[in-house]
């Protein structure tokens, strides 16, 4: 399992990264992106504290730790500026937290994130047609989601990066130890979403590229 989203105390999340890294390397996970949420006002602080351990805890649990980011509720317009000031200080994975209709995510933020360059556009909810065709274009990874409340456009957000030939990853934004989850659960979430067993195949590989790409930086 390759997951690209998932948070710890720094934000949100309950448990400090040593706990988060140690579970997922127990339940099989090759790669993990430690992605708290941030703002402009404590980017500064999250990715350094992630970047001082992620080395360290990937050699003693057997995987690869990624420190990133998940942009969250920044103005569409600041969006640039932070997923730039973020690999600045050390993100070497930058999501931003999507259009996700269970929350009030200003309009305008799927596609400042997408024309930012961000690496994972989270939960995009109700995306459209010309967003997606954009990520597809910038090569911009749209998320399929085990979160609860984000999933319930994950078939929306399947089919149009089907349409548009957008990228897709599987995360599961994990913020508490139950949240984790296996492959195979991965896997029944992309089918779940409408996707065919080779199209949730290359899920996978859009995951390892991204993986492949952040431990170049």
């Amino acid at each position: 399992m390759i997951d690209l989203h998932v948070h710890s105390l720094f934000s949100d999340g309950e448990l400090i990264p040593s706990e988060l890294t140690r579970r997922a390397a127990v339940i099989g996970y090759r790669a993990l992106a430690i992605t708290d949420h941030a703002d402009q006002s404590n980017v500064d602080f999250i990715i350094p504290r992630i970047c001082s351990v992620a080395e360290e805890l990937g050699l003693d649990w057997g995987l690869t730790v990624i420190p990133g980011i998940e942009l969250t509720h920044v103005p569409p317009q600041r969006i640039a500026r932070a997923c730039q000031h973020a690999r600045d200080v050390g993100a070497r994975l930058v999501v931003c937290h999507g259009e996700t209709i269970v929350e009030p995510v200003a309009p305008g933020t799927n596609r400042a994130a997408i024309e930012a360059g961000v690496d994972i556009l989270s939960h995009p909810g109700l995306i459209t047609a010309e967003e997606a065709d954009l990520a597809a274009q910038l090569g911009v990874c749209l998320e399929i989601t085990a979160r609860k409340g984000h999933c319930l456009t994950n078939g929306h957000v399947a089919r149009l990066a089907v349409e548009q030939g957008a990228p897709l990853v599987v995360n599961t934004d994990s913020h508490a130890p139950g949240d984790l989850i296996e492959l195979e659960m991965a896997r029944k979430i992309a089918l779940g979403a409408g996707l065919s067993e080779d199209q949730f195949e290359q899920c996978r590989r859009n995951s390892e590229e991204l993986v492949k790409k952040a431990m170049s930086l």
